[in-house]
Parts: C-alpha cells; sequence; structure tokens
C-alpha cells in the first residue's frame, strides 16, 4: 500500500496502486484457477455464491467505480450489471442466474483490468473527493480482496480433494497468557486521515473508556475444548435466549468442522486439532456463550480498538498495536500466506505496547456492539457500503483473519456480520471489568 503516517506526504501513487492491483488479481486467479469450470459454477454451499459469480462480481465493481465513474468511459459490458448487483440477488438464488460462465469471466476480468491501468496513467488525483490520493482505485483493491477472502471461505465449504496449497504458520516463540489491563480514559476511535479508510470507519471522534482488562491472546483451541468437556453447549445458563434457541435450532455442539474426536478439516484435509492455535469458525452466540461461562465477557469495539491502537507514553491512537507502518510478515498472519491461524506467541513484533498478541490477523474478533454509525458518520461513496447494514442485526468483528489482505486490515477496520455466522475466519477473545483496588 501506498499509505503513510501522514498523508501529506503521499507522493504520486500509480505505481503503488498497480502493485496492490496486480497483487490482489494474483490472489483472485489462484482461488479460481485452482479447481475446474464444474467448481467455478457450482454452489458449495447457499450462505455462498459460486466462485464464478465472486470472480465476475468483482470485475463488475472495477467497471462501474473506475471504468465508468471515475474514468467517464463507455461500459464494457452494460446488459449484465444486474446479474452481479449484490443486493438484488441473494447467494442462494445466484446458480440459477444465466451467468457468464468461467472463459467469459475471464475475459471479461481481464478487458476491464486492462482499461483500469489504462486509466490509471492518465487519471488526475486531485479536485474530485472519490480519486483523492488514489482512493476509488484503493477501494477497488480492498473490494476484490475481501472477496478474494469470501472465495476462501467458499473453499473451505468446498467438498473434494484438496486444492490449496500454504506454507505452514510460524511456530509460538514466546509464552502469551493472562490479561492486560487497559487504562480508563480517553482516545481517538476511527480515523479522519486514512487514505483508504471506508466511510464506517469515519470519522476520528474521542472515546473515553473505563479501564479493562483484556485476553492477551485470542482463545484457543485448547481454552475452548475445555468449555465443550465442560457441558457448554448444552447448559443453557451460559447462552443468551437468542443463542439457546439458535444452538438447538443448528444442532451446534462444537465449531464449525470439528469432528468431536479431536480432528478438525481444513480445507479439505483433516488433521489433529492444534491445541495452541486460535479457535476459528465459532459463531457471535458461541463467543458469548464461551464468555459467559468463563466468567467474562465480550469487549465492546471500542475496548478492542483501545487495545490495538493506544500508545500508552503519549496517549496517540496507531495505526496498528506496533505503531504506524504497514504490517509485515513479522506483525501479522495476513493474506494468505498460510491457510490457518499461527499459534499463539507466534508474532511477538506485533504486540501492542501493553502486551496483547495477535490482535491483527489470524481470526477476526466478535465484539460485543452493534453495527452502526459513528457520530458524524456520512456515507461515501454509497450507502450500500455501510449504511443499510446499521442496526440490531449486524454484530462487529475486528482485526483481520490469516485470509485478510493488508490492504483491508488496519486498526480503524470494521467488519460485520449475523451472530450465527461460522462459515468465516471468526475466532475472539474475553474481557472483563477490574475489580476495585485490581491494578493488573
Amino acid at each position: 500500500m501506498f499509505v503513510r503516517t501522514d498523508p501529506s506526504t503521499v507522493q504520486d501513487p500509480r505505481g503503488a496502486l498497480a502493485e496492490d492491483l496486480e497483487r490482489a488479481r494474483r490472489r483472485s486467479r489462484a482461488l479460481t484457477d485452482a479447481v475446474d469450470d464444474g467448481d467455478l459454477v457450482r454452489q458449495h454451499s447457499s450462505l455462498m455464491s459460486p466462485l464464478v459469480w465472486d470472480l465476475a462480481h468483482i470485475g463488475n465493481q472495477e467497471e462501474l467505480w473506475l471504468v465508468r465513474d471515475v474514468g467517464g468511459r463507455e461500459p464494457v459490458r452494460a446488459d449484465i450489471d444486474h446479474l452481479y448487483d449484490a443486493f438484488r440477488h441473494p447467494r442462494a438464488d445466484r446458480p440459477a442466474l444465466p451467468l457468464l460462465d468461467p472463459a467469459q469471466t475471464r475475459a471479461y476480468t481481464r478487458t476491464v483490468r486492462e482499461q483500469v491501468l489504462d486509466l490509471l496513467d492518465t487519471v488526475s488525483f486531485d479536485g474530485r473527493r472519490l480519486v483523492e490520493q488514489g482512493f476509488a482505485f484503493g477501494m477497488i483493491v480492498q473490494h476484490e480482496q475481501q472477496h478474494d477472502e469470501t472465495m476462501l471461505a467458499t473453499h473451505q465449504l468446498r467438498a473434494g480433494p484438496p486444492v490449496l496449497t500454504g506454507a505452514p504458520p510460524p511456530q509460538s516463540v514466546t509464552t502469551v497468557d493472562g490479561e492486560a489491563l487497559i487504562p480508563a480514559g480517553p482516545f481517538t476511535m476511527g480515523t479522519s486521515t486514512e487514505p483508504w479508510a471506508l466511510d464506517n470507519e469515519r470519522p476520528a471522534h474521542t472515546v473515553d473508556v473505563p479501564a479493562f482488562l483484556i485476553d492477551r491472546a485470542p482463545v484457543t483451541n485448547a481454552r475452548y475444548q475445555q468449555f465443550i468437556d465442560d457441558g457448554g453447549y448444552h447448559d443453557e445458563r451460559w447462552w443468551s435466549a437468542e443463542g439457546w434457541a439458535h444452538r438447538l435450532q443448528a444442532r451446534l455442539a462444537g465449531p464449525a468442522h470439528w469432528h468431536g474426536d479431536g480432528s478438525y478439516t481444513r480445507f479439505g484435509r483433516r488433521s489433529a486439532i492444534v491445541p495452541d492455535e486460535p479457535v476459528v469458525h465459532v459463531g457471535w452466540y458461541e463467543a458469548q456463550a464461551y464468555a459467559s461461562w468463563a466468567g467474562r465477557r465480550l469487549p465492546t469495539e471500542a475496548e478492542w480498538e483501545k487495545a490495538a491502537r493506544i500508545d500508552p507514553a503519549t496517549g496517540r491512537s496507531r495505526r496498528y498495536p506496533w505503531g504506524d507502518d504497514d504490517p509485515g510478515p513479522e506483525h501479522a498472519n495476513l493474506g494468505q500466506r498460510h491457510l490457518h491461524p499461527a499459534p499463539v506467541g507466534a508474532y511477538p513484533a506485533g504486540a501492542s505496547p501493553a502486551g496483547v498478541h495477535q490482535l491483527i490477523g489470524d481470526v477476526w474478533e466478535w465484539t460485543d456492539t452493534w453495527f452502526t454509525g459513528y457520530p458524524g458518520f456520512t456515507a461515501f461513496p454509497y450507502r450500500e457500503y455501510s449504511e443499510v447494514f446499521f442496526g440490531r442485526d449486524y454484530r462487529v468483528l475486528r482485526g483481520g483473519s490469516f485470509g485478510t489482505d493488508r490492504s483491508a486490515c488496519r486498526g480503524t477496520f470494521r467488519n460485520w456480520d449475523y451472530p450465527i455466522r461460522r462459515q468465516i475466519f471468526s475466532g475472539f477473545r474475553t474481557a472483563r471489568d477490574p475489580h476495585p483496588g485490581e491494578t493488573a
């Protein structure tokens, strides 16, 4: 990414934008070229689109925003806009649409990208908010990477022989346990300066957060197994009324892809559960029930962000737990370099000053906050990115996962989903209020 701590120092970003666009496209191609045409058009779960729909949707959004809007050029394929409108057709209905076939989809996305790269050579980044500091191009990079993560989740739901490979994540190099005390006080939440920040991350505003303690690491498979072994899935005391009703209806007995015999399946490979990896594929209701069983709670979104961004020495909110530098492989498990979370303690360079680890990458972390706009929120550049989801339907997730690209992950980045969702790469950590006189 071309972003810097001070956006005023950004020079012409064309080269960096072209690199980010190409990195996203390499990933899209890898995820779709890994399977045959039958797998591309098949719906592997009613929760997900066929992979070929995601790929064409990526191209269609790129055409709508960059070719037509920014570039003012003639449409490449105006006749297909309705097919790839995510609000017009629920995922379960998309396989029945007259979609472009795999060859047509690849040709379409290739043509759109050629026009976008041609446009990138000549476009001015001045005079219009949509293109200032390359925002529209950055928005499209993030959009493609978000759909790449969605396609990765589809691969996890896909039946058949394994087709994806990835290097194993680094091993733990330090012991991480217990909790960290985050002192009371105000901090700056959100951003008004991050060039690629999306509308729901804006504007920056001051939030006064009481003192709280938060897990220094995400909840691991071993800790979650204790909840299961203690009958947590069969004890109504730990669950909200809605969560218990869902647990019964969905017959939940453990995280998705766990088999109940100490093994789980990841991208077509069955293996023993790794005890010190963060638990993944749990919904909000499960996370909340675990926290209740443990005598704790889920952190609020403001608590999570304060733990991830506050610099106790200066009181300033930083871009990431480790500082303002973009994520590197030493900081976090991002970008599908690995196909599962890394063990707790694998990224000491990514820890916050308070000693909270792996806030970025590995697993999206559920918070106890409904998704809504910040004070002063303004939809930009369209209501359908964020505003239509505000309310009491979606819970906020933070931090990104091993499948999230660095372009779509920062200390202010917000994700959201229904509390029942488990196909996403979601985990959690817990928090609590300090006891009177408690300092650590």
